[in-house]
């Protein structure tokens, strides 16, 4: 039976009119039609992920509530699949549910201030004491960490090997005690991110995922499915940024000039290519795990995302500089759509930072894709406690 009649007939007896929202998502990740990829029992088949689409169809022209996926982004794109891949039995069976059903949000402490772009050099220490960790450090730039309940940690567990050898990846409790949440303001005015600071805070070694000194291969499973769940989402024609400009070149032709209308011609066919490769991506994800093409694509999305903005903005003149808000708040999401065109220009400025600065995926790209010489480290085989800092 096809996945879309499976759905059609696990409607039949779930009617999502006479049930509550959060009752029916459960109801539907345990019939397995979450992401019908995941194994039997943590909410899939065990079925090809392209067979998703069409039970994700049936359900919205059934008027069924959905997950909430853009609140919910990074436990999607970046937790679940981590914990799928090197996770325990208990530990799926523990998280993965609530997770998908959006009960618990999950957030990623994985930048700190003096480890953004070499995030192997990071300092966030995890001392082990028994059953426990106990961990001391500072996280920057971390997105929902104010709404999260559950975070993906990396810490440093060994300062005496070379750094990527060093680290063990954990999931922290966010209400332990020792965790401190501060908003980061950004050029929006908003304080979309945070910084996380933890000070004595115990973490089970029941929540270790993967073995001790490991991290790093961990985190490359959320890394790159980071990067693709950022730069390869499924958008139609003229879906996103673009769409908001080409509608208002149609419905603005007062606001139109030849140059303008070569640079518009020039990102919309960028954009286009964009969107295919991205559903060239996703063909590849449905036979594995993401690899390095990720990163091209989050680098494309980052490049395009910004001069698109920058496009609206010369359109539009000073009518463009006109910011909505700027009121301190903490938004769950970004949004795009619903802000103004100053609003999207300045939010825009970071896509080029998070998930990955634009220079190090070039790096990646250059030497994972294209099979350049990898660039001299002069501290790679050094212990990272002998690295100047």
């Amino acid at each position: 039976m096809s996945t879309a009649d499976l759905a059609r007939e696990f409607l039949a007896g779930h009617d999502p009119a006479d049930m509550e929202p959060l009752d029916f998502l459960r109801a539907r990740f345990d019939a397995g039609l979450a992401w019908v990829q995941y194994p039997p029992g943590l909410g899939g088949l065990g079925r090809p992920r392209a067979e998703q689409p069409p039970v994700d169809q049936v359900f919205a022209e059934a008027g069924a509530s959905d997950n909430n996926p853009r609140r919910i982004g990074i436990g999607l794109g970046m937790a679940a699949p981590t914990i799928l891949r090197h996770g325990t039995d208990e530990q799926r069976d523990r998280w993965l549910r609530p997770l998908w059903t959006g009960e618990e949000v999950w957030c990623q402490l994985f930048s700190e201030p003096g480890a953004g772009s070499d995030l192997a050099g990071l300092a966030t220490r995890a001392v082990r004491d028994g059953d426990d960790w106990v961990v001391d450090g500072q996280k920057v730039w971390t997105s929902m960490a104010h709404e999260a309940r559950w975070a993906i940690l990396i810490a440093r567990t060994d300062p005496a090997v070379p750094k990527h050898q060093g680290m063990t990846y954990f999931v922290l409790d966010m209400t332990a005690p020792g965790v401190e949440v501060r908003p980061l303001r950004q050029i929006t005015g908003e304080a979309e991110f945070n910084e996380v600071f933890l000070t004595g805070v115990r973490i089970p070694d029941a929540d270790r995922l993967g073995a001790v000194g490991e991290g790093w291969a961990v985190a490359q499973t959320t890394l790159m499915n980071e990067r693709v769940s950022i730069g390869g989402q499924a958008v139609p024609r003229e879906g996103g940024t673009i769409g908001i400009v080409t509608d208002l070149w149609r419905e603005r032709p007062e606001l139109r000039s030849p140059g303008l209308h070569d640079a518009l011609l020039r990102l919309w066919v960028d954009a286009e290519a964009a969107r295919l490769t991205g559903v060239r991506l996703r063909q590849q994800l449905a036979a594995g795990q993401p690899g390095p093409e990720g990163s091209a694509s989050k680098l494309l999305f980052a490049r395009l995302n910004q001069e698109i903005s920058a496009l609206e903005l010369d359109l539009l003149g000073e009518e463009g500089l006109r910011h909505d808000e700027w009121t301190m708040r903490r938004p769950s999401m970004v949004d795009f759509a619903g802000r103004t065109a100053g609003y999207r220009y300045l939010r825009a400025k970071g896509n080029s930072i998070e998930g990955g600065t634009s220079e190090i995926l070039r790096n990646i790209v250059a030497e994972r894709v294209l099979g350049l010489p990898q660039e001299q480290r002069a501290d790679k085989d050094v212990a990272w406690k002998d690295v100047p800092k």
